[in-house]
């Protein structure tokens, strides 16, 4: 075996997974940065280590494989922080950080507090390395474990504040690269026959079943499977916003997003069905808005490629395990096809329609500022063929999970799973996984504000996202439960939610990027091919109406009382 430093094992080992970029806060294993530039590993070094985490989380997610980021020892923490994203989102993002020597642990050393707590909270393996020889065994591992069930981030602690112990020794290393791993999903098992019968034959004779497809489908890319099984059996569809692309918006069998953040007709069909199919999908708390819909007590079937989550949240009819997109293909060669349920699919149309009618007002509204809903019906139409869409979480991801439609199969969605401020970063982290394809990034000004400082490391890194901030001077989404706590509006309850006006534009060209204010819709495609056509990162400021405040969820009217 040949004789080389861990920093080299380390780099040459990422590369051959395929890691194109790297996403850093110093100072850390800077031998393995540098091995990593002779490889032509690009190395994004970033303002915060929540940003890079957030970068490497859309990076893994768009690229389906797994991804790097890295932090020293006092960083460490910050960057388990901004892992939570990521294992909510079910991202293989691979985290190294650099961890006090051993014999200085326990010991009140300088800027040293425990590792082990933050990240096994956020990841699905987790282990110490002490010295370069042992790096073939834990870095192996750790792809494995990223990559295989439920893909998740992994992480691996490196003896030494900015892995010195590890990066900057020798020892007889070979580089093994399992290429099985670099990609999601590893394997494609398939659900068991009997179990796929037994599922078909439930759904055959549901008079109103309903799919809810969730984020394994666009992990498995199975978007064509699911269409085809829901024509072949007539089955409506939900999509989560993990699966929002997984589904043609204007599809006769389309629902749309259910849920917490969710369209109304998606919420109201699911409570109407009799047999629910949760097709990679944990059923959790946002897509069922806190496992109230579909109702408790109503049949399920569920596919999943891990077999922890399969009847978690509902109780199951039948339970299948396996791959979704072989699972699926696996049920369309085995389900004869099903006459229309005629009945079931006016109904579910009516609803969608119903729905469509109630926000078209909004929709096409003239008012300045702006709607909203007007934003999103104008990036709708605006979106190029092979856009990504990344969108941030709070009254964005309502915005663009229920009022932007993706009119193109090659277009992509990703959204925040958990923290506020990710979108910026993250449009980041998916320009890098695809630089040749458009990445707009929504986001709302109370989003903005958290990584602002990132579009310097975009400008100097060439990394050239749009970012359209719905600019409300306010974090209008608590004004409600704000002033429900104060019994109206006063002056104290506003300085929880609101803002003095910014102009993020002015900020964007003070950092080297672009920046365009937009006041009115007609206004919004010429800033947008401006800014597309830049040649560097850009943010578009559109002045929205502070009272464009997001419906709730529907719920039935027991539920709501």
């Amino acid at each position: 075996m040949p004789n080389m430093t861990g920093g080299q094992f380390i780099a040459e080992t990422v590369h051959g997974y395929g890691i194109t970029h790297v996403f850093f806060m110093p100072y850390i294993a800077p031998r393995a940065l540098m091995e990593m530039e002779k490889l032509g590993i690009k190395r994004v070094q970033t303002h915060g280590e929540k940003a890079a985490a957030y970068m490497a989380d859309a990076y893994a997610r768009i690229k389906r494989g797994p991804s790097l980021c890295m932090a020293q020892s006092v960083g460490a923490v910050n960057l388990a922080a901004g892992l939570q994203d990521a294992y909510l989102a079910c991202s293989p993002v691979v985290a190294l950080t650099g961890r006090e020597f051993l014999v200085n642990q326990k010991r009140h050393a300088y800027q040293e507090v425990d590792h082990v707590n933050p990240f096994s909270a956020v990841s699905k393996y987790s282990a110490y390395v002490s010295r370069p020889e042992h790096l073939p065994v834990y870095l192996r591992q750790a792809f494995r474990a990223a990559t295989t069930g439920t893909p998740g981030p992994v992480h691996l602690d490196l003896e030494g504040i900015a892995g010195q112990g590890v990066v900057e020794q020798e020892s007889d290393l070979e580089v093994v690269v399992e290429e099985i791993f670099a990609q999601l999903p590893p394997f494609r098992p398939e659900a068991e026959l009997s179990k796929i019968s037994a599922a078909l034959q439930l759904l055959r004779r549901a008079e109103r079943p309903l799919i809810v497809a969730g984020g394994g489908v666009t992990t498995s890319a199975a978007r064509d499977e699911l269409i085809e099984l829901a024509e072949k059996l007539s089955i409506p569809v939900a999509t989560s916003l993990n699966a929002k692309a997984m589904f043609p918006y204007d599809h006769p069998l389309a629902v749309g997003v259910p849920g917490s953040y969710s369209r109304a007709c998606a919420n109201q069909a699911l409570c109407e069905a009799d047999l629910v199919f949760f097709i990679g999908s944990h059923a959790g708390g946002q897509v069922t808005n806190s496992y109230q819909i579909p109702p408790p007590g109503t049949p399920t079937i569920q596919l999943d490629i891990n077999p922890e989550e399969i009847g978690r949240n509902y109780p199951i009819q039948v339970g299948l395990q396996g791959d979704v997109k072989s699972s699926l293909q696996r049920m369309i060669d085995n389900a004869p096809t099903r006459p229309a349920r005629g009945a079931w699919i006016n109904r579910v149309q009516e609803l969608v329609q119903a729905w469509k009618t109630g926000v078209r007002q909004h929709l096409n509204a003239e008012i300045l500022p702006m709607r909203p809903e007007r934003l999103c019906l104008e990036l709708t139409n605006y979106l190029p063929s092979d856009a990504i869409l990344v969108s941030d979480t709070g009254h964005a991801g309502i915005w663009t999970g229920t009022m932007i439609d993706l009119k193109y199969p090659e277009q992509s969605y990703i959204r925040c799973a958990g923290s506020l401020g990710w979108g910026l970063p993250a449009a980041m982290g998916a320009k890098c996984a695809q630089p040749e394809r458009p990445v707009l990034c929504f986001t709302g000004d109370g989003g903005i504000w958290y990584h602002m400082t990132e579009l310097e490391t975009a400008v100097r890194c060439g990394i050239n996202t749009v970012t359209v901030v719905n600019n409300n001077h306010s974090l209008n989404q608590e004004k409600g439960g704000v002033e429900q706590t104060y019994g109206r509006r006063t002056p104290g309850s506003d300085e929880l939610w609101l803002f003095a006006d910014a102009d993020f534009a002015r900020m964007a060209e003070s950092l080297g990027a672009c920046g365009i204010t937009v006041h009115k819709p007609s206004e919004l495609a010429g800033a947008l091919d401006q800014a597309f056509a830049s040649g560097k990162p850009a943010v578009v400021d559109v002045k929205t109406h502070v009272d464009g405040i997001a419906p709730r969820a529907w719920v039935p009217a027991a539920a709501a009382e």
